[in-house]
C-alpha cells in the first residue's frame, strides 16, 4: 500500500514539473536559441581511400580540382546554312550551280541570269550553335573534345578558365570514336597528362569535369562503374565503343570533357550518358586515353586516323551462343565471318574460330577487341591466341587499311583531308588511258567535312579541274588549294556515269 502511494505522490511531481515547464516556454517573450557554428568539417579529414601500395590516403578532391579545371575549356562551335533548297548537279554543264543560292553565296553575284526567278530574294543565313567541353592535353594549345561537339562547324571558339578567348583550328576528326583535335594559338598552357586507361580499376575514384548546361568548370565525382562498354551510340561504319562506365554526373556540355583519377592524370574524354530523359540518370561513358592518345598522335602526324582492320564479324561468346555453336570455351570473341581481303583470313583464322587474346591482351568480349584493334594501324603485326574445337593456336596477323592493303594516309595530304574531310589517290596509267582523260585524282572516302556538308559527291568522284586548273594528282590538289579563300568549283567525272559533274563550296 505504501508502495502505491510513492509511485501517486512520483507522477504527480512529474506532471507538475512538466506543466510548469510548458508554461515557462510558451510565455517567456524574451527567450533566445543559441545557435552554433562549426568553422571546419573534421569528417573530410577522416575520410580514406587505399592506394596501390595498400597504404591508407586522404580522399581529397579539392587538390585534384584545383589542377584539372584549368585545363578543361569551354567550346562553343558555330554552323552557318543557307536556308534554301539546293539542286542536285547535273552532268554537262556547270551552269545549274550557276542559278543555285550556294554559287551565289560563294562566288558572289557576278553570275546573273535574266531567267531567274525574282522569288525568295531574302535568303537568310542560319545560325546554329553548340557549346561543349575539350581538355588542353599539351602546352603549346592542343586540345581534344568529341566530334560531335565541333561537327560541321563553320567556326569553333575556345574560352580558358582564366575567361580567355581564342579561335580554334580544327586538326583533324575521327566521327568512329566520336574525337576531335583543335588546336589554339598559345603556348605554356596548363595541360592533363594521360594515364594508362588499361590500368583504371572498377571501383576507383574519378572526376567529371566540364561545363554541363554553359556552367562552366563544373566538378562531379563518382567511381569507374564498368570497363569496356558497348553502348551502340556511334553509328559509323567502322565505330569503336569500348567506354569506361562512371557514376560521376555527366550531363550535355559535359562532351568533351575530361575523367580524371585522384592524382589529375587523364583517365578518358568524357562522350555520352544513358538516359531516358537527356539528363543525367546514373551513368555516364567516356573514351579511355589508350585509343584518344593513337587518334590523337594520327590526326597530329596524318590529318587522319590510320585504323587497322582484322576483318572478321564478331559476337561476345555468351552461355546461349556456346552451346549453340557448341563451343569449348565461354570465354573469347566469336569469328562470325570473314570479310573480303579479311587480313584474319588470309593468316589462317577461320569461321568458328574465338579469339582468346592479342598480344596477350584477353578479349573476353567484342569491345575489348575492337580497342585492342583500334590502338594499331596499318601493317602492325598482332598475335592472335585461338581456340578452334578445343584446341588453342596462335596465328600471327598483319592488320589492313580499309582498302585492303596496308599503306598509311601520306603525311603531305594531311592539309587536302583536313579541309575537304576526304581520302584521295592519284590514278595509275591504265586508269587514266581507259577513262581518256589527262589525269585526275580519285576521292577513295569521303568524312564528315566540306565535301560531305556542302556538296553532293560521292566516292570515286575522280577529281580532273578545280577552279579551271588542271589536277593530275594529289600533290596538284594540294597546291591548287593551299592557301584558297573563298569559293572553289571542282570539276570531275565519275567512271559509271556519263559526262561530267561540278561541285561548289567555300573555305
Amino acid at each position: 500500500m505504501k508502495k502505491h502511494y510513492v509511485y501517486s505522490a512520483l507522477i504527480a511531481l512529474f506532471i507538475s514539473a512538466s506543466s510548469i515547464a510548458t508554461y515557462h516556454f510558451f510565455n517567456n517573450e524574451n527567450q533566445t536559441f543559441k545557435i552554433e557554428h562549426i568553422n571546419s568539417t573534421p569528417a573530410s579529414r577522416a575520410v580514406y581511400s587505399v592506394d596501390d601500395s595498400g597504404n591508407f590516403v586522404p580522399l581529397d578532391f579539392t587538390k585534384t580540382a584545383d589542377k584539372v579545371m584549368e585545363a578543361v575549356v569551354h567550346i562553343k562551335s558555330t554552323q552557318t546554312r543557307v536556308n534554301a533548297s539546293r539542286q542536285v548537279p547535273q552532268a554537262g554543264s556547270p551552269f545549274p550551280f550557276f542559278n543555285d543560292p550556294l554559287f551565289e553565296d560563294f562566288f558572289g553575284n557576278r553570275f546573273k541570269f535574266e531567267n531567274q526567278s525574282p522569288r525568295n530574294p531574302g535568303r537568310k543565313p542560319e545560325m546554329r550553335m553548340g557549346t561543349g567541353s575539350g581538355v588542353i592535353i599539351s602546352p603549346n594549345g592542343y586540345i581534344v573534345t568529341n566530334n560531335h561537339v565541333i561537327d560541321n562547324a563553320d567556326d569553333v571558339e575556345v574560352t580558358l578558365h582564366d575567361n580567355r578567348n581564342y579561335k580554334a583550328t580544327v586538326i583533324g576528326t575521327d566521327p568512329s570514336t566520336d574525337l576531335a583535335l583543335l588546336q589554339i594559338k598559345e603556348e605554356n598552357l596548363p595541360s592533363l597528362p594521360f594515364v594508362d586507361s588499361d590500368q583504371v580499376k572498377v571501383g576507383e575514384w574519378v572526376m567529371a569535369v566540364g561545363n554541363p548546361f554553359n556552367l562552366n568548370s563544373t566538378v562531379t565525382a563518382g567511381i569507374v562503374s564498368a570497363k569496356g562498354r558497348n553502348i551502340n551510340i556511334l553509328k559509323e561504319k567502322f565505330a569503336v565503343e569500348s567506354f569506361i562506365q562512371t557514376d560521376a554526373a555527366i550531363n550535355p556540355g559535359n562532351s568533351g570533357g575530361a575523367l580524371v583519377n585522384l592524382e589529375g592524370g587523364l583517365v578518358g574524354i568524357n562522350t555520352a550518358i544513358a538516359s531516358p530523359t537527356g539528363s543525367y540518370s546514373g551513368y555516364g561513358f567516356a573514351v579511355p586515353t589508350r585509343i584518344v592518345s593513337k587518334v590523337v598522335d594520327d590526326l597530329r602526324k596524318y590529318g587522319v586516323v590510320q585504323r587497322g582492320v582484322l576483318g572478321v564479324m564478331i559476337r561476345s561468346v555468351d552461355g546461349n551462343l556456346k552451346k549453340d555453336k557448341s563451343l569449348s570455351t565461354i570465354d573469347g570473341v566469336y569469328v562470325d565471318s570473314l570479310l573480303e581481303n579479311s587480313a584474319a583470313g588470309k593468316a589462317g583464322v577461320q569461321k568458328g574460330d574465338v579469339i582468346l587474346s592479342i598480344d596477350g591482351h584477353r578479349t573476353n568480349t567484342s569491345p575489348a577487341l575492337q580497342e585492342i584493334i583500334a590502338r594499331r594501324r596499318p601493317g602492325d603485326k598482332i598475335e592472335l591466341l585461338i581456340d578452334r574445337k578445343g584446341k588453342e593456336k596462335k596465328i600471327e596477323v598483319t592488320l589492313n587499311n580499309r582498302s585492303g592493303g596496308t599503306d598509311l594516309v601520306k603525311k603531305e595530304h594531311k592539309e587536302i583531308i583536313t579541309i575537304l574531310g576526304a581520302e584521295f589517290e592519284d590514278l595509275d596509267d591504265s586508269e587514266i588511258d581507259k577513262l581518256n582523260i589527262e589525269g585526275g585524282v580519285r576521292v577513295k572516302e569521303i568524312y564528315r567535312g566540306k565535301l560531305m556538308r556542302e556538296t553532293q559527291m560521292k566516292n570515286g568522284f575522280i577529281i580532273t579541274h578545280v577552279n579551271g586548273r588542271k589536277i593530275k594528282s594529289v600533290k596538284d590538289l594540294a597546291n591548287a588549294l593551299e592557301n584558297k579563300k573563298g569559293g572553289v568549283m571542282i570539276e570531275g567525272i565519275y567512271e559509271d556515269l556519263p559526262g561530267s559533274y561540278y561541285y561548289a563550296f567555300g573555305i
